[in-house]
């Protein structure tokens, strides 16, 4: 079966989510410590590198010289993730995690009765390259993914169905323009709209000048996707009953709040690689085929996971003008229990990272 997008109501908003993760380090960071796999990933020819799960599925390639002590804030996807290359390269490694389980965003837990309970519908594009390596290296991918036939199902208000459907026997990019063409989402007015819009986006400039169209591309993350697609006549109806789906299943905020490089740079990889627009899901719960394999390699490298035990205050030294020098450590759980560490990363999304941050951060 096709995999679905619901297509809200145009009343229908969310709040801007972003992710970021903040590393606060006392160590000195060494030049030599990055893998080819990792160096091969930076810049444009990261797009147009045939191995991109590489750095992912190998890990960070070395193990550090010296040995240090880290703890990390948050268990979601980004501090697992953190905590594997820092266990692979031989540090050693705490987490803690204010929930009573991990996954942050892309959690999932059983209730009373044993049903497994999930934050939301998750869907995985072909292009979540790093979350395939990752899956390759707990030995997940082969057996916990389900990929779907090449085709987009849009659900509509009232239960009537559109698609994308990207089966042709051409590849990117013919079968993306065909699918477009093809579909019934959108009416013959969208869908010249659409034409005119993304045939002058640098997507079209980046078939012929890769750099050119990524260059083009990194100078839109200050205007969001409905301020750019607007801009040159795209409909409100094409981002009602296209785009807010697509951008949902991104990144769980709809146009007007994603940012149009986020969205440019997903569907140019649409449209040089055949395989990034073709759907997986898990065939369970995210906790059990996604992040128990996780836990699995972080308890065979000795990292230790506590759960129900949030960050109450970041421990740090400053300079004479109340300056901060380093993070020393953390106050942990509801005693604040004091945890020293040569580094810590948090791992958090924005709102999270302001609950931690201290003010003294902020003000210099």
């Amino acid at each position: 079966a096709a995999s679905a997008f619901h297509v809200p109501s145009p009343s229908v908003s969310s709040t801007s989510r972003a992710f970021r993760t903040l590393s606060m380090s006392t160590a000195t960071p060494s030049s030599d410590f990055q893998s080819e796999s990792a160096r091969r990933q930076i810049g444009n020819d990261a797009f147009l590198n045939q191995n991109l799960m590489a750095r992912a599925q190998n890990g960070p390639g070395k193990t550090n010289a010296s040995k240090l002590k880290i703890g990390i804030v948050g268990a979601g996807l980004a501090g697992l993730v953190a905590a594997m290359d820092l266990a692979d390269a031989g540090h050693d490694v705490e987490m803690f995690e204010l929930r009573p389980f991990v996954g942050g965003k892309v959690s999932s837990w059983k209730d009373k009765e044993g049903n497994h309970i999930e934050m939301g519908l998750h869907v995985f594009f072909g292009c979540y390259y790093n979350l395939f390596g990752i899956m390759k290296r707990t030995g997940s991918f082969d057996t916990e993914l389900r990929m779907k036939e090449h085709v987009h199902t849009f659900v509509n208000e009232g239960g009537t169905l559109g698609s994308l459907d990207f089966r042709f026997p051409i590849g990117a990019p013919v079968a993306g323009l065909q699918a477009f063409a093809r579909t019934e989402q959108l009416g013959l007015e969208d869908k010249f709209h659409n034409a005119v819009r993304l045939g002058t986006s640098p997507i079209v400039r980046a078939l012929f000048d890769f750099d050119g169209g990524m260059d083009m591309v990194r100078d839109l993350d200050d205007i969001s996707f409905t301020e750019w697609f607007t801009r040159l006549g795209g409909s409100r109806g094409s981002l009602d009953r296209m785009w807010d789906p697509i951008a949902y299943a991104l990144g769980f905020v709809d146009c007007d709040h994603i940012s149009a490089r986020c969205m440019l740079t997903i569907f140019m990889l649409f449209a040089i690689r055949t395989e990034a627009s073709v759907l997986r899901m898990l065939e369970g719960s995210p906790q059990t085929c996604l992040h128990d394999p996780i836990l699995k390699y972080l308890d065979d490298r000795g990292v230790t996971v506590r759960t129900s035990t949030g960050c109450r205050e970041l421990v740090y030294d400053t300079d004479e003008n109340g300056k901060p020098t380093r993070v020393t450590g953390i106050k942990v759980g509801p005693n604040e229990e004091l945890k020293e560490y040569d580094a810590v990363v948090c791992a958090l999304d924005v709102p999270g990272i302001k609950k931690v941050l201290p003010q003294a951060f902020r003000d210099h």
